[in-house]
């Protein structure tokens, strides 16, 4: 909860990107949602790098890409235009509005691709409550 009456610093830093736009591993390409986790890992939905990148704690000199980075598809093994992430804890996954479906995928596995959760929807954002319920937005539904 945030006190009405909270104060914020007005003193920001730079922890992901700031290297102007391309795809190296210290730059960002239209990025969207981000997440952050208990471990202040923070992974981004890099957009137009079709690509989630993570930055782990007081390591701000290059992501890691964690999703897609394989090229713009709808390949299990790629991502196209991801619009939002983020991190499932108990199932040690990442979930991703890309394209026209949700998919999941886990972050210690060594497939290095996604499985599709919820097919033909225009996801925009999502978040996941305490009780792992999934919500999801679609653009085009209007819901």
């Amino acid at each position: 909860n945030i006190h009405a009456n909270a104060k914020w610093t007005q003193k920001g830093m730079t922890i992901a990107g700031g290297n102007g736009e391309g795809d190296a591993t210290n730059q960002l390409y239209y990025p969207q949602g981000l997440f952050v986790d208990d471990d202040k890992t923070v992974v981004i939905a890099d957009c137009w790098n079709n690509r989630i990148i993570q930055w782990k704690k007081d390591d701000t000199a290059n992501g890691q890409v964690v999703a897609g980075g394989k090229g713009q598809g709808n390949g299990l093994h790629q991502l196209n235009g991801p619009t939002d992430v983020l991190i499932d804890n108990e199932m040690d996954s990442l979930i991703i509005c890309d394209g026209r479906r949700i998919v999941r995928w886990f972050r210690l596995s060594d497939r290095r691709q996604g499985e599709i959760l919820i097919d033909n929807i225009q996801c925009y954002g999502l978040t996941l409550d305490e009780q792992r319920y999934l919500y999801v937005s679609d653009v085009v539904k209007h819901e």
